[in-house]
Order: structure tokens, then C-alpha cells, then sequence
């Protein structure tokens, strides 16, 4: 069916990207499917424009070479600005870039890095209880606070939608009004992945074993009164039954 959609008229524009791409998109929505038929996920939903998306290539689709990236079909590389360096030695498998609503670009490079040290074994095992006003209390007795990350930037968050709401419908304004409040929404994001990721990084390196309550959190956030406080806690992240490390690598 993509041959034949790439020779319609209205549909030209396939043949401007690699079709691994193309190809690599059609797998992710057949896996959807299959998820859906085997009541395992919901409904596939196609993403809106404005909510960006991601495209996934694979080795024959993109060139890997003194630490530049050029993928098919593009005449130069892409200009990457590096959080930390790929492993020495290691040579990518796959890439994937990813546009975010606020219209920042992502890379991410999957590679086989042999250079990784695994934790050595453990025998501490930790309980964790989740909250909204310490958002975790150890079955050590620590309790670690909630920083409400929401609650710092939503007056900004709130002027920008305020301002959005004010805007003609499709007009270059209100474009540039969506982008302001989806750039305040990435900031809130970024400061909440950053400091969980931190917290289950500690919780991983210094323990084998974690046990974490089973929270039904999709019915709890129907409580009006407190479902700001438990998506900002980002409960429905680190909720689960257990973690353990396996082979001291520290995996969850």
C-alpha cells in the first residue's frame, strides 16, 4: 500500500523522506493494533500535528561518521547539540527524532555499549510510600519532599494560556501563543524527569531490591480536588509492585 500511496497525487510528499522511516511508522502502528486486539492497550489515536511526532531509522537509512549524523535524503548533517558523548567505540543501531509541541528536536541513538560497569550485588531492600505533601517515605524511616514543580512556574503557565484563549482560531498569533504555552509546559516536564530520575537513581544504586504500593492511579486523578497534586507527583511514573536490581546492573 505505500507504493501505491506515494504515486498519488495528494500524497507526493512521501517521497521527499526515506521510506525507511515510512516503513519503521506502519511497524509501531501494526504493534499498536496488535496491542489493542489482545486488550492490552487502548485504541490506536493519531496524534495531532501540533503535538509533534518522531520518526524511527534504522542502520541502512542514515550515516554514522566522526561524530556527525546524516540521515537519508538530507544533504547535510544535523547540526546535534550533544548532552554527553556516545561510548567510545560504540556505533549506532538506530536513531529516532523526535519533534516536542514546543518545538524542540530530539536524537536519541540506541547502541550495544560493552563499556557499561554493573553494580556490584546488594543486599539492601528498601519499601517505598507514595504522597502528595512528602511525595516518598522509605521503610528507613527517610522522607523525601515533594517540590511541586507545577505549582513554581503555573502563574507563567496560566498567563500563557490565558493569552492563547484570546487568540483567532488559526491565525499566526495563536501560533505563536500555543508555542509559548507548550514551551511552559516542556519546562515544567523537564524539571519533574530530571528530579525522578535523580530519586530512582539513588533508590536503584543503593538498593536490590524496591517494593512499591500498587496505586490505581487512573482513578484516582478523577478526584477534582486532587488530581493537579497527583499528576504533578507523577505517581502513575514510579508506581508499580517491585523492582528488583538483576545481575547488580541496577535494571528496574
Amino acid at each position: 500500500m505505500l507504493t501505491q500511496w506515494k504515486k498519488q497525487e495528494g500524497l507526493k510528499f512521501l517521497n521527499e523522506v526515506s521510506s525507511v522511516a515510512l516503513q519503521q511508522a506502519l511497524r509501531h502502528l501494526q504493534k499498536a493494533f496488535a496491542n489493542f486486539w489482545a486488550n492490552h492497550s487502548r485504541y490506536p489515536r493519531f496524534k495531532k500535528k501540533s503535538n509533534g511526532g518522531s520518526a524511527e531509522f534504522t542502520r541502512s537509512a542514515f550515516k554514522w561518521a566522526n561524530g556527525q549524523l546524516k540521515l537519508a535524503k538530507t544533504e547535510n548533517p544535523l547540526n546535534i547539540v550533544w548532552s554527553r558523548p556516545i561510548p567510545q567505540g560504540c556505533v549506532p543501531t538506530t536513531v529516532t527524532l523526535k519533534l516536542e509541541p514546543s518545538n524542540r528536536w530530539f536524537v536519541t541513538f540506541l547502541v550495544d555499549d560493552s563499556t557499561v560497569v554493573h553494580l556490584p550485588p546488594s543486599q539492601n531492600k528498601v519499601g517505598l510510600d507514595m504522597g502528595l505533601s512528602t511525595l516518598v517515605t522509605t521503610s528507613n524511616g527517610e522522607k523525601i519532599a515533594n517540590p511541586r514543580h507545577f505549582n513554581q512556574k503555573f502563574k507563567r503557565l496560566k498567563a500563557a494560556q490565558k493569552s492563547l484563549s484570546r487568540k483567532k482560531l488559526k491565525s499566526n498569533n495563536r501560533r505563536r501563543a500555543r508555542l509559548k504555552v507548550a514551551k511552559a509546559h516542556a519546562k515544567i516536564a523537564d524539571a519533574r524527569r530530571d528530579f525522578l530520575h535523580k530519586l530512582t537513581t539513588n533508590l536503584i544504586r543503593e538498593n536490590q531490591t524496591i517494593v512499591v504500593e500498587d496505586l490505581a492511579v487512573r482513578n484516582m486523578v478523577k478526584n477534582r480536588s486532587l488530581a493537579r497534586s497527583i499528576s504533578d507527583a507523577s505517581w502513575g511514573n514510579s508506581c508499580g509492585n517491585s523492582s528488583t536490581r538483576v545481575n547488580g546492573t541496577g535494571e528496574n
